[in-house]
């Protein structure tokens, strides 16, 4: 084992790459389109199983 201290080298002007930044976040009007869609989606589910389950025989 060595006594000797190492010299490292640190680098003290880092700087943060595009790459490295946070990743954008998706815009208020793409999530509201997803979720009108998903929500058309659920509600024709709702409907096709009300038209299903409906006594024609009245």
């Amino acid at each position: 084992m060595s006594t000797d201290k190492d010299d490292l080298s640190i680098e003290d002007d880092f700087v943060a790459t595009e790459d490295e930044a946070e990743p954008q976040v998706e815009s208020a009007k793409t999530n509201l389109s997803k979720r009108r869609t998903i929500d058309n989606m659920l509600e024709e589910r709702r409907l096709q199983k009300q038209l299903a389950d409906f006594d024609y025989d009245l």
